[in-house]
C-alpha cells in the first residue's frame, strides 16, 4: 500500500512493530500477484532474487476414486490426485505462466526496502496502539517507541497490522468466523524429496495439498529454495493440543496418514523449529470507515487453502490505494469515499470463503470439476485469484447445486464423502 500511495506522489509513513526481516507464514503466492508487482514495477526485484517460480498446483488424496452420475452431471470422475498449470488459461495483465513460492522473510523485507525507495518514510520497531478518531478533520495514530506513547496527525490510517487486527480490535468490528476454526503447525525441511507423491518431475516446484484420512485435516508443500521445502499441517481447532511437544507429535502423527510422505519427511532434515498458528478465519462488520480503512489481515481472514492470504493482501492494496489518491484528490475522507474497495473486496473475499466451503463440504467434487473440460478453466480462473469480478462466478453456483444434490440424498454415491466442516455455510448468508 505505502509503495502504491508513495509512486502516486503521496506522503505517507510505514509504522513496523517488527524488525525486518522476520519469519511469517504465508509463502505461496496466487498469479494475480503478478499485477501488484508489475504495478509497483517490483518484478525485477523477484526474478532477481531468485524466488521459485510456481507453475502450478495440485491436490492428492488418500480415498480411491470415486465416480459421480446423476440425471444432471454425467459422468464427473473424482481422482485420487489432480492438477494444473497456471498457463492453461490466459490471464488479463499476467504476462509470465508463473507466479511465486517465497521466503516471506526476505520478500517482505524487499517490498518494504521497495516502497521506501518509492518514497515512504519507514519507521521499525513502532508498536502501534490505535488510532485517535475525535477530530473531525484528521486521524491521529497512536505508537509506543520504548516506554514512551506519541501521537502523530495524518489525512488517513490504513491498518495493516495482520491478525493483531488493531483498528478492528479497537472499533469491536471483528466478528469471529462461525464454521471455520483452522490452526496450523509447520516447518522447514532441507532435502525432501518433492517429487515423492508427485505425477511427472515438472510438479516438482507446484504447490502440493495433500488432503489426510483425519476429517478437515491437510498438509502443504511449498517450495522455499532449490533444496528447501515449507511442510505444514492444518486441522480444525479441536484436534490441535495444548502442549507444544503433543502438537509436533500431532504433526507427526498426521504425516504417518500418508506414508510415502512421511518417509520423504524422516529422510530430510529439519532446519526450523515448529511454529503454529491459531485463530485461522474471521470477518468484520466493516473494513473502512471515516479516514479509516482495513487492508489484509487486518480486514479479513479466510483458510489458506488456496493461498488466499497475500493474495488477499496484495490486491487489498491494488483497489484500496485508487479510493485514498480519489479522497486525496478530493479532500473527502469519509467512509463513501472507499465504498468501491470495501465492496470489491468484500466480493471477492466472499467468493473465496464459498469457493473454500464447497471444498470443505465435498472435496471429491472439487477434482471433478478440475478434471472436467466444461469446467476445469472457470475453477482455474479462481484458483488464479481472480474473485472481485462477478457477485458469485457461475462455476460456483453450480457447485453449490450439485452438492445439494448430494446432501439430499442419503444414497448417493458421494454421500458419504460430505464433510461436516461446511455443512450448514450457505443455509444463512451471514459472512461478509
Amino acid at each position: 500500500m505505502a509503495a502504491y500511495l508513495a509512486k502516486a506522489g503521496i506522503q505517507c509513513g510505514i509504522f513496523e512493530r517488527e524488525l525486518f526481516p522476520r519469519p511469517h507464514v504465508g509463502e505461496s503466492l496466487v498469479p494475480s500477484s503478478t499485477r501488484v508487482f508489475r504495478d509497483l514495477d517490483f518484478l525485477p526485484v523477484m526474478e532477481s532474487n531468485g524466488f521459485v517460480h510456481k507453475f502450478g498446483a495440485a491436490w492428492t488424496a488418500a480415498e480411491r476414486p470415486r465416480v459421480f452420475e446423476t440425471a444432471n452431471w454425467h459422468d464427473l470422475a473424482a481422482e485420487e490426485q489432480v492438477s494444473l498449470r497456471f498457463e492453461e488459461r490466459d490471464q488479463a495483465g499476467v504476462a509470465q505462466p508463473y507466479t511465486y513460492h517465497v521466503d516471506r522473510g526476505l520478500f517482505d523485507l524487499l517490498l518494504l526496502q521497495h516502497a521506501e525507495k518509492l518514497g515512504a518514510k519507514v519507521y521499525s520497531g513502532v508498536s502501534v496502539r490505535g488510532v485517535d478518531l475525535s477530530e473531525p478533520d484528521h486521524a491521529g495514530l497512536v505508537f509506543a517507541m520504548g516506554n514512551k506513547d506519541f501521537r502523530i496527525r495524518a489525512r488517513m490510517v490504513v491498518d495493516a497490522s495482520g491478525r493483531r487486527t488493531v483498528v478492528g480490535n479497537q472499533m469491536k468490528w471483528r466478528i469471529k468466523d462461525p464454521t471455520f476454526d483452522q490452526y496450523a503447525i509447520h516447518t522447514w525441511f532441507d532435502g525432501y524429496d518433492r517429487g515423492a507423491l508427485a505425477d511427472s518431475q515438472e510438479q516438482g516446484e507446484y504447490i502440493f495439498i495433500h488432503f489426510l484420512p483425519v476429517t478437515n485435516t491437510w498438509i502443504w508443500q511449498i517450495p522455499i529454495t532449490e533444496t528447501v521445502t515449507s511442510i505444514g499441517v492444518v486441522t480444525q481447532k479441536k484436534n490441535f493440543a495444548n502442549q507444544r511437544e503433543s502438537r509436533e507429535r500431532f504433526f507427526w502423527d498426521c504425516v504417518s496418514t500418508r506414508p510415502d510422505l512421511l518417509s520423504s519427511l524422516r529422510a530430510a532434515e529439519q532446519v526450523r523449529p515448529f511454529k503454529d498458528e491459531g485463530d485461522y478465519s474471521y470477518a468484520m462488520k466493516q473494513i473502512t470507515g471515516d479516514r479509516l480503512m482495513l487492508i489484509g489481515d487486518a480486514a479479513r481472514f479466510v483458510d489458506p487453502i488456496f493461498s488466499t492470504g497475500v493474495s488477499i493482501a496484495l490486491n487489498c492494496s491494488r483497489f484500496g490505494s485508487r479510493d485514498i489518491v480519489g479522497a486525496m484528490e478530493s479532500g473527502d475522507f469519509r467512509r463513501d469515499s472507499f465504498e468501491t474497495y470495501e465492496s470489491t473486496i468484500k466480493r471477492g473475499t466472499r467468493n473465496w470463503y464459498n469457493f473454500i466451503s464447497v471444498y470443505y463440504r465435498l472435496n471429491v467434487l472439487f477434482t471433478a470439476f478440475i478434471n472436467d473440460k466444461r469446467y476445469r478453466l472457470d475453477v482455474l480462473k479462481l484458483l488464479q485469484g481472480d474473485v472481485y469480478d462477478d457477485d458469485e462466478p457461475e462455476v460456483l453456483t453450480r457447485m453449490r447445486e450439485i452438492v445439494t444434490e448430494v446432501e439430499r440424498n442419503p444414497r448417493h454415491v458421494w454421500h458419504d464423502a460430505l464433510g461436516d466442516l461446511t455443512a450448514n455455510v450457505f443455509v444463512t448468508a451471514t459472512q461478509s
